[in-house]
């Protein structure tokens, strides 16, 4: 349907257009939408509609285009995303049409999903992982070898529904591509639906930029403090980067060292937490420095519950 606005456009002047709006204001009435509308409003009289021809016109043409709607990206009403909505008063011995724009249910899932997604931030890993749809279902049966762990996590996030963020998180170990990242980022996208904020951080390549934010202290202590602060972060292939003294004992630890008893940090890895100690307790520029590992691992190892994730391998497949 045309606007009115083109609609009248295009009809004679004088006698004919009276003609013209008559003939409109009759199909308004014949209109199924507007006899529901004034079957639940009987003091809704032809008069009153005739003069708020516009707003009832504009009501059965977007009530239309939303019963056969062709997708948000595509929505033909004048305000994306929202509908003509017609409400009658009685003021005195007037009746009185009034209009209101209301938000249709497509564009309230849309920008539930920006929310969500605004709650989780990505450092370095890929961000279809964490906008997509997930389905509990297909995580569980896509490959029984690691329902277990599944359940875990399941497990996990509904205790933190339930009773509030934990103070404890999970460790992910297990060879490559048995789905550990993707478990993390659907505990992130879940926990996010519940109002939690998270993120998730590759270590090889955040440790590599860390480098080059040893020269910008204003950037280096604004990523810091985020990770500190977030209500879940996860450090995704924790024993894959390259490690060094600095990366290790002042951001590591320092993120660490706030964390710990106050919220929970999750981790994914192909080590076992024994492995992982060892690679802390070496870096590449000072080698052997098994207190410091261990002082590291003092703010993992007891944060975490072991999750051994098992399964089929699924890159490249």
């Amino acid at each position: 349907m045309e606007s009115l606005g083109a609609i009248i456009k295009q009809w004679p002047t004088g006698k004919n257009a009276l003609q013209e709006a008559d003939r409109l204001l009759g199909e308004l009435l014949g209109d199924p939408l507007v006899e529901r509308l004034r079957a639940e409003h009987p003091e809704l009289d032809r008069e009153t509609i005739r003069l708020n021809l516009n707003r009832v016109y504009q009501y059965v043409k977007e009530q239309r285009s939303c019963s056969d709607c062709p997708g948000l990206d595509r929505c033909p009403n004048d305000f994306e995303g929202h509908y003509t909505l017609l409400s009658c008063e009685t003021v005195g011995e007037t009746v009185q049409l009034n209009d209101r724009k209301v938000m249709c249910n497509k564009l309230r899932t849309r920008q539930n999903e920006e929310q969500i997604r605004s709650r989780v931030r990505s450092f370095y890993v890929d961000e279809t992982a964490l906008s997509q749809g997930y389905s509990a279902d297909e995580i569980l049966t896509s490959d029984l070898k690691r329902s277990k762990a599944v359940m875990q996590v399941f497990q996990y996030i509904d205790k933190t529904k339930e009773s509030g963020l934990q103070r404890r998180g999970l460790y992910l170990a297990g060879s490559f591509g048995t789905g550990k990242t993707f478990l993390m980022c659907y505990m992130l996208y879940e926990l996010a639906k519940a109002g939690y904020t998270g993120a998730i951080v590759y270590m090889p390549d955040f440790v590599e930029d860390l480098k080059m934010l040893m020269h910008e202290p204003g950037k280096l202590k604004e990523t810091v403090d985020l990770m500190k602060e977030t209500d879940l972060l996860i450090f995704d292939d924790i024993g894959a980067e390259n490690l060094n003294p600095w990366a290790r004992d002042h951001v590591m630890g320092a993120i660490l060292n706030y964390r710990m008893n106050r919220k929970p940090t999750f981790y994914t890895s192909n080590y076992d937490l024994d492995m992982l100690e060892r690679h802390f307790s070496f870096t590449n520029r000072e080698g052997d420095e098994l207190h410091k590992g261990q002082r590291l691992m003092d703010r993992v190892r007891p944060y975490v519950d072991t999750v051994l994730v098992t399964g089929h391998n699924k890159r490249g497949v």
